[in-house]
C-alpha cells in the first residue's frame, strides 16, 4: 500500500474471488481486484477501480502502488497513482479521484486482455483465453504468477521512469 499525506489517502489493492474456478463465482464480483483510496482518518471509501471483473485467472492485484508527480500533455502537474498488475496491465490513476488516465500492456504477450476501454475502464477480453469448464485454453498470458507478481518497484523523479521487476511465464 501507498499513502499520501497531502490527499490523507492511503491506496492499496484487493485481491481475487475464491474459488478459483470462474464458474462457481459468477459476475464481476464488486470490490475483488480493485484499486480502492480510502481516507486514512475515516476509512471512507474515496473511490475504487477494479481491474479484472470476474477474475479467472488468479491474480491476485495486491501489488505496489507507486505514487508520483507528472506533467500531463498540457504541461499542468498531476498527482499519479501507477500499479502494475500481475494480469499483464499498468494502471495509472489520478491518485486525488480514481480517475483512469492509462492501462498499457507490460508486454505484447499478454492476450487475456485485447486492450483496456478507457472510457468504461473495462478490459476487453479474448475468450480463447479464458478459464471455463467447457474450455481448454492453451498458452494464457501472463500465468496465475502474473507478469508482475509482488515484488517492489521504484519509480525516478529525476528520469520520469519506473523500474520493475517482470516474469514472462504462461499457462495452460
Amino acid at each position: 500500500y501507498a499513502y499520501d499525506p497531502g490527499t490523507n489517502l492511503i491506496y492499496f489493492g484487493t485481491g481475487n474471488p475464491a474459488p478459483w474456478n470462474e464458474t462457481m463465482h459468477p459476475g464481476d464480483n464488486k470490490w475483488t481486484m480493485t484499486i480502492f483510496g480510502r481516507d486514512a482518518d475515516t476509512g471512507e471509501a474515496k473511490f475504487g477501480y477494479q481491474k479484472t471483473p470476474h477474475d479467472e485467472w488468479d491474480y491476485a492485484g495486491v501489488n505496489v502502488m507507486m505514487l508520483s508527480e507528472q506533467k500531463d500533455k498540457d504541461g499542468k502537474a498531476r498527482k499519479l497513482l501507477t500499479h502494475p498488475d500481475r494480469n499483464g496491465i499498468v494502471y495509472t490513476l489520478d491518485r486525488t479521484d480514481g480517475a483512469l488516465v492509462s492501462a498499457n500492456k507490460l508486454d505484447d504477450t499478454v492476450n487475456v486482455f485485447k486492450s483496456v476501454d478507457l472510457k468504461t475502464g473495462q478490459p476487453v477480453r479474448d475468450p480463447e483465453y479464458g478459464t471455463r469448464m467447457d474450455h481448454l485454453a492453451k498458452d494464457i498470458c501472463p500465468s496465475a504468477m502474473g507478469y508482475h507478481n509482488q515484488g517492489h518497484d521504484s519509480y525516478d523523479p529525476k528520469r520520469e521512469l519506473f523500474f520493475m521487476g517482470i516474469n514472462h511465464i504462461c499457462m495452460d
